[in-house]
This record gives C-alpha cells, structure tokens and sequence, in this order.
C-alpha cells in the first residue's frame, strides 16, 4: 500500500507533463483535436493508474474467462482504429455492474457484469464498446479535462470538505478511473463497438440487448443496486434502435452467414462465479462487521453506513457531522505506524497513550488539523481519535474524524468501536461462504417462473433470477435450455 505522500509525489509529476497541450489526429475520425498528452504519456498514464484499480478493488481468479477476453481482446484491437496499441484486461473483485477503459489500453470487467451477461455476443459487444472510448481517445481526452484536484481525491469520498486531508489511503484517482463520458462520446462508442464485434463476427444486436438489461436494472435491485454503468456511460437516446441499424449494415457489408452469440459456452465460463457481496472479504451482521480471511471482528454504530473495500472500511452517520476509516498500517508496530500516520496525514497530537484492547497492544491518540477557510478566512479543526493495534503481524488503524465542535458528541462511537475490535473465532463467522452463480439445464418445456421452482429458488428471489438471465417469468423455456440461478 502506497502512502499519501509517494501518491501525491506521482500525481503532481503526472499532472507537470498533462499540462503541455498539443494537437493530435484522432484515430477514428481522422481530425486533428487539441490534447494534452502524447500517445506514450497516454499509456504511461494507463501504467500508473492499473496498480491502484487493483487495489482498490482487488482481481477475480476466472482464468479460463480473463483468457477469452484476453485473446478475443486482442483479436479486436488488430482489427480497431489503433492497431498498434496493447491492449491490457482484468477482472475486478467487485459487485458492481461495471465495465471501464483508462487511458493507454487497460480495459476492466467487473463479476457484477460478467454475472449480468448471458452469452459471449453481450460481452463482445461491451468489449467493443469500452475499446471504443480508447480507440477514440475519450479515456485521454476526459483525463486531460480533470483538475489538480480531481486527480488527488476521489470528491465526495469523505464526510466533508474538512476531512478530505485524511483520504491518502482512499482509492486515489478513482473519478479519474469512472470517467463520466458526454453522449456523444457515448454515441461513438456504440457505434465503434457495433464495428469491432461485427469484425470478429459476433452478433452486435445482443448490446442493445445489454443496454435493455440495464436499464431495467436502473429501477432498483439486490444484486448491487443501480448498475454504476448507466451513471459512468449516460445513455445517449434511442441507443437500442441506433445499435440494430448500425449491426444491420455491418452484418449486409461484411455478408457472413454465421454470426455467433454463444450463450452455452459463456454460461460454462461463468458457471461457480460468486455472486453479490463476497462476505469472506469482510460483511456485517447484526452491527457487527466480521473478516473471516483476517479473522477480526468490531461493532457499527447503530445506524451508521459501511461501505467496504480491499483498501479500507468507511463508516458514518447519515447526517454526515463524523467518519470513521479502517484500514491496515504498513509498519510493524503500533508506535512506529502511529509516529508515520500522524506527519503524513499532517495531524498534530494532543494526546497519546499506550492501550490494550481485547488484550492486543495498542497506541490510542487524540489529534487534530488546523486549517484556514479559504472564504472567510477563519481558522477551523477537525479532530481525530485514533487507534493503532498490533494484531497478527500486522497493524490495524481506525480514525474517528469530526470537527471540533462535535468531536464529544461522536467520541463515545468511536471509541466504542475501537475498543471493541477482537479477534475472530466463532466458526459459523469464519466459515461463511458466498452465494455463487450455478447454471442449470432445464429437463423439460416449462415457463422461468416453474423452472426456479423446481430448483429450488425462493418466490423472493425469482424476479431478481429472471433480471439476471434477461428473461421474464411467464416466459417459455425449452429441455436443454440453460439457466442462471444462485446459490452456495
């Protein structure tokens, strides 16, 4: 894990060389537009910001779907606008219904969308559309528009402005990774990704068909919430009907008789992926948020969000006044993270003392941050409770963030919290498992509705089951046809 300040060190230096503009030939259009980076501080750029998607989200082990994608990937990338550029694709650990593109190649499928497909022609056909942004250099030129700022923290990471200082272990960068691209961009891209997944002769009617999904999706459901696709990539209006005219004319120019969309053999592909959450990366029960894999408990305020990540956990009340962040220190000791957190995060101790909790050492600290408002000129603090604990050979860090003002009234939560961290062994906590995607043959001609019931899936699930297989219920279903359903 990179501190804040060798981050910070990398962004500025990105951002020195992002501030000499020049103009290029776009790829696609074959017009000159002003950008500011060449194509190798482009895929220089790509280089840096891979290491930190990892990480935020961390990597799907799929191997045998991670080299389809690869190998049709680049089988695209010879046939698109930019040839000669490596392309570069990952799978990330997460639920969210995603796909995105940075600059320089790299391209990311999230599980939460490799789940949502139900043949290879929808994936094709996504693929297509992400190399779009890249081969049309909306990934470029969007990072050129990004601010300073922009590049240093994710905006509306933290509960306030005042606490922003305190997210050098948040997911830098990351407004930069979701690019939010105009419909223009949008409209571009579909069209490229018609193009691309026709060249390699995969049937491009089936993204519309996609895009249908998701949109459907947007109303609301368990299985991630609203797809984070539709909010990265607007849609640009009547995007199904402009998809259909533009694979009619690919399909009566390039005149092939066999057009494939694959659905069986991309179901085996996904056959056992897990599904929603993964609860051995860390979930909360009863207010309580266990890691099975690091074997460590500790409580949630009543009431407070908890949004988790392979970086950190992040809590807080609705009201937004306090946030407490979780994460794990890179020193050995809980005196040498303290002493290293505390000048990078610039925080000035009021207070320190050694501790136990739950019989763990550990180092408690009471700090705060004076800064001036930019407006009115007055000085304001924040402070922040800290505990630094030695666990498992490793150190575990929790900081409570409030202004000053209101750090009494939130104290008592933090510390609650930060006292209460203990190891894990309650087996039924530690064996946990995730629901996972399982596909089904169904044995005779039935409607959806009576093929969940014969495999057993709960009448509160049926409807999210149909979304997930792009299906209605009272639809018929031929013997041998395959399914998704989801189970343990």
């Amino acid at each position: 894990m990179k501190s804040t300040q060798v981050v910070i060190k990398t962004l500025l230096a990105f951002a020195v060389i992002l501030m000499v503009p020049s103009c290029a030939v776009n790829p696609v259009t074959g017009k000159k537009q002003l950008m500011l980076m060449s194509e190798a501080q482009e895929i220089a750029t790509g280089k840096q910001y891979d290491p930190q998607v990892v990480a935020s989200f961390g990597q799907y082990q799929n191997d045998q779907l991670l080299r389809f994608i690869q190998s049709k990937g680049n089988e695209m990338g010879k046939l698109s606008h930019r040839p000669n550029l490596q392309y570069h694709f990952k799978i990330l650990d997460t639920p969210v219904v995603n796909a995105f593109a940075v600059p320089g190649g790299y391209i990311y499928f999230t599980r939460g969308i490799l789940a949502q497909f139900n043949n290879e022609a929808e994936l094709m056909g996504v693929l297509g559309h992400e190399m779009g942004h890249i081969t049309a250099r909306h990934t470029a030129s969007q990072q050129s528009k990004q601010q300073l700022g922009q590049l240093l923290l994710v905006g509306g990471m933290m509960a306030s402005e005042d606490f922003r200082n305190l997210a050098g272990y948040a997911m830098q960068g990351m407004e930069l990774l979701f690019l939010k691209y105009s419909r223009d961009n949008e409209r571009e891209a579909d069209r490229l990704g018609v193009e691309y997944a026709s060249k390699i002769r995969y049937d491009a009617q089936k993204m519309a068909d996609f895009f249908s999904v998701l949109n459907k999706m947007s109303g609301g459901s368990d299985h991630g919430g609203i797809p984070s696709f539709l909010s990265t990539h607007p849609d640009p209006g009547d995007r199904q009907v402009a998809v259909a005219q533009q694979t009619n004319r690919w399909k009566t120019s390039l005149g092939y008789s066999d057009w494939q969309v694959n659905e069986d053999s991309y179901l085996h592909m996904i056959d056992g992926m897990v599904y929603g959450e993964d609860p051995r990366q860390g979930y909360v029960d009863r207010n309580v948020f266990y890691h099975p894999e690091l074997k460590f408990s500790f409580p949630v305020p009543a009431g407070w969000k908890l949004e988790n990540s392979p970086l950190q956990v992040q809590m807080a009340p609705e009201d937004g006044r306090a946030m407490m962040i979780f994460m794990m220190g890179k020193q050995a000791s809980a005196a040498e993270t303290a002493e290293t957190t505390l000048k990078e995060l610039n925080l000035t101790a009021i207070s320190s003392k050694q501790a136990k909790v739950n019989g763990l050492p550990a180092i408690a600290v009471i700090s705060q941050q004076v800064s001036q408002n930019q407006q009115t000129g007055e000085q304001q603090a924040i402070k922040v409770m800290s505990y630094f604990i030695e666990y498992g050979g490793a150190v575990y860090i929790f900081h409570g963030v409030s202004n000053d003002a209101d750090f009494n009234t939130f104290a008592r939560n933090f510390e609650s919290t930060m006292m209460k961290f203990n190891r894990l062994t309650d087996s039924s906590k530690l064996n946990v498992k995730p629901r996972r995607i399982q596909v089904k043959k169904v044995q005779q001609n039935m409607t959806v509705a009576n093929a969940f019931k014969y495999f057993g899936v709960p009448q509160d699930q049926m409807q999210e089951l149909a979304l997930l297989n792009n299906m209605e219920l009272t639809d018929r279903l031929q013997k041998g046809k395959l399914i998704k359903i989801v189970g343990k």
